[in-house]
């Protein structure tokens, strides 16, 4: 297939029709909005459901129930939205139920405002409503690797019954770029035995349930739940480095912030610095390993984020004290530029190279 100029978040529901995805539940807020547009048009074309809901709240606990029966089913939002969304979130991730949930960050806290931001760091990877779980979150840098991430991102939930996040921003909503749809539509999709789809009579009633009264039981289930994300940490981690054996700073960012650190790394190399990057691309769960690989006479890792400071928690757990660590951030909307990258690796070099 040809590639195609589309905007991000048109790509996202382009992406979730080739994968099978056939019910959509959300509710307008920018730089999202056109996801719900997109799917109001383009569902029905295939025989889907798309549902305008009456709030965030209702929007996930739709997806809940769709889910429920077995089917492939996505909400997107913007920050607020998917605050708003915790509660039901935690319900899917109890009750073991798969779903791709988009969130298109923009800044904050509150309302804030509707430029990019990478504000919901913690919330995504923490798990932001109540309980202990971890959802498979990730994070693409380009409307290509979104679109092949929201594919993979149906997939993932299907095989470990979880939902998971794609985090991007504002930026990557808006921007359009070349894209390719190198996987056909998907029609071979899992039987899920588990589904709520009515017994008939022939099976034993299936109940998907996130309440347990009993605290033996609900322990045991919690057990079962963190055998899982044990799996998950041990399969599911995707990074991009380069040049970290050799280089004299580690730079670290995720998303769109990665796209203007490598421009700030290009510059620097021009002028003879020895720079390395990594890209995490899974946020949960975290890729630590390549930080153990990082050059020992390095004078450390920059974390560059469009927030105050979230991922380099999980920056400062992978090192382990082995390098300092240092961060750059711009937050409420406002985008690095290069040159403030370049001069911030400069004043940690001392100027040296």
């Amino acid at each position: 297939m040809a590639k195609v100029l589309m905007k991000g978040n048109e790509v996202v529901g382009a992406a979730a029709i080739a994968a099978g995805c056939r019910y959509f539940f959300g509710y307008p807020i920018t730089p999202q909005s056109e996801v719900p547009e997109y799917m109001s048009r383009e569902l029905p074309k295939v025989g889907g459901v798309f549902v305008q809901a009456e709030s965030e709240v209702a929007a996930i606990n739709m997806v809940y129930g769709a889910s429920g029966s077995g089917a492939r089913v996505m909400t997107s939002s913007s920050s607020p939205g998917i605050a708003l969304k915790q509660e039901g979130i935690s319900y899917c991730a109890g009750a073991e139920l798969p779903c791709v949930i988009v969130d298109m960050m923009r800044g904050g806290p509150g309302l804030g405002d509707i430029q990019a931001a990478q504000g919901d760091y913690f919330m995504s990877t923490r798990g932001g409503g109540n309980g202990d779980y971890r959802l498979l979150v990730l994070a693409p840098s380009d409307v290509q690797e979104l679109a092949d991430l929201v594919m993979e991102g149906f997939d993932l939930a299907d095989e470990y019954r979880t939902p998971v996040v794609i985090l991007g921003d504002g930026m990557i909503g808006q921007m359009m770029e070349p894209v390719e749809f190198t996987h056909p539509m998907r029609t071979d999709l899992p039987v899920k035995e588990w589904a709520t789809t009515g017994s008939k009579g022939k099976r034993q009633n299936n109940v998907i349930n996130s309440l347990y009264l009993q605290p033996e039981e609900l322990e045991e289930h919690n057990v079962k739940l963190q055998a899982k994300f044990a799996r998950m940490r041990e399969n599911e981690k995707k990074v991009e480095t380069y040049n970290i054996e050799d280089a004299d700073l580690v730079i670290s960012a995720y998303g769109t912030t990665a796209r203007i650190v490598k421009t700030a790394i290009t510059k620097l190399e021009k002028e003879g610095y020895k720079i390395g990057l990594i890209r995490p691309i899974s946020l949960y769960p975290f890729p630590n390993e390549p930080y153990e690989k990082i050059n020992p006479e390095c004078k450390g890792v920059l974390t560059v984020e469009m927030s105050a400071g979230q991922m380099i928690d999980d920056v400062k757990i992978s090192l382990n004290g082995s390098l300092p660590t240092y961060f750059y951030g711009r937050t409420g909307g406002m985008v690095p530029e290069p040159d403030e990258i370049v001069n911030k690796v400069k004043e940690i070099l001392g100027g040296g190279k």
